[in-house]
């Protein structure tokens, strides 16, 4: 259970950090601090439920479609979380496309190499 909770922070965090970073680097990225919590909250779980559901989809029609499911369900959660008022705005087509690239590319290794370091010892612990 603690290594599940430990895997929620992680992506949570990964997800700040991603949408920190895409409205660090797009000046149409707009992110409230009043806001913050609700977009990643919402970001990360319509990411996720997305993801979870192409990712069966993709592996058992398409298997090579896999990889492009994270990004599109990236974008489709960035969609949701900007409906939400005063948390998110995305403002134009290029930062619709370079958004959920930013935000899909940090996600992924944060939630690839996060676990790594955190659940080392954990994971380790548990082989033995």
């Amino acid at each position: 259970m603690i290594i599940f909770l430990i895997r929620v922070a992680i992506y949570i965090g990964s997800a700040a950090i991603g949408l920190l970073v895409a409205s660090w680097i797009l000046p149409n990225f707009v992110l409230t601090a009043n806001g913050f919590i609700v977009a990643v909250v919402v970001f990360a779980v319509v990411q996720t439920v997305l993801s979870r559901v192409g990712s069966w989809t993709a592996s058992k029609f398409a298997p090579l479609a896999a990889g492009g499911v994270g990004l599109l369900s990236t974008f489709v959660a960035l969609f949701v979380a900007q409906i939400f008022p005063e948390g998110l705005g995305i403002h134009g087509i290029d930062t619709w496309i370079l958004a959920p690239l930013i935000v899909w590319i940090i996600t992924t290794l944060g939630s690839w190499l996060l676990p790594m370091v955190f659940l080392k010892k954990r994971l380790a612990a548990k082989k033995h």
